[in-house]
């Protein structure tokens, strides 16, 4: 049976991975982020390499109301989604007192409004087939503060929180909810959020894009309710909740600041 996956932030980076792994599956796309051009461009190559259908939408998620269009147009079109990715996101790098407060607004409607909404539209929906897997982008930074990326880092452990809980609430009703929590990964999230100075991420063998979303869709699929890319970051991750909080600000301050 083949699937349509509607996956947002797929113009680039992770999400657009996650485009070609489900295309190369035979599954039709929903694709939705701000560049309508560049989806047009990535559904004329997905449509002729892999023979699936691919329909794109330009919206910007920031957008109070973007996940209800959204999901009316779907509707209008007939279209049936059967696993919802939210992927897009952005983060921002600096002391609070000085970032601006106009981005974090939007960081933190795209990362948590935005996305919840969508978990709820479609999630009725697989409800009533009894089918249906959703998939949130979290992150490593999930499980921690983050000096110099408060926002952020708040708006990840947000995600990661909602997905446990709502995968517990449907876990009779046959569907399954992922959270992935990749740690640093060579994207342009990166320039995107300010970051090429942080010590997380300058001069560092990251892992890809590619890599990253091979690994998240497989957990999807098997059902997976909280996906952790990596082994260290795994480690990592989950030996936090064995050390002092106030130690874990320090490293993770220590971390995240400036090269």
């Amino acid at each position: 049976m083949k699937n349509t996956a509607l996956i947002t932030g797929a113009s680039n980076g992770i999400g657009l991975e996650l485009a070609k792994i489900h295309a190369s599956k035979g599954g039709d796309l929903v694709l939705v982020a701000r560049n309508k051009s560049k989806l047009d461009e990535i559904k004329t190559e997905l449509e002729m390499q892999f023979k699936v259908s691919v329909f794109t939408i330009g919206k910007d998620l920031s957008l109070s109301n973007a996940a209800q269009e959204i999901y009316n147009e779907t509707n209008k079109e007939n279209i049936q989604i059967d696993y919802l990715i939210n992927n897009a996101g952005f983060g921002d790098f600096g002391m609070f007192v000085e970032t601006d407060w106009d981005k974090e607004l939007q960081m933190i409607n795209l990362n948590i409004t935005t996305l919840t909404h969508f978990t709820k539209l479609y999630l009725k929906d697989m409800i009533k087939r009894r089918s249906g897997k959703i998939m949130n982008v979290a992150s490593t930074a999930a499980f921690q503060p983050g000096p110099m990326m408060a926002v952020y880092f708040a708006t990840k452990a947000y995600v990661l929180s909602f997905t446990e809980a709502i995968s517990n609430e449907v876990i009779d009703k046959g569907i399954t909810i992922t959270a992935l929590c990749p740690g640093a990964t060579e994207t342009g999230f990166q320039a995107a959020g300010g970051l090429e100075d942080s010590k997380l991420f300058k001069d560092k063998k990251l892992p890809t894009g590619k890599e990253v979303a091979e690994y998240g869709y497989s957990s999807m699929v098997k059902g997976k309710t909280v996906a952790i890319h990596g082994i260290i970051n795994y480690i990592l991750a989950n030996s936090i909740r064995f050390i002092p909080r106030a130690l874990v600000l320090k490293v993770s301050s220590k971390i995240l600041g400036k090269a």
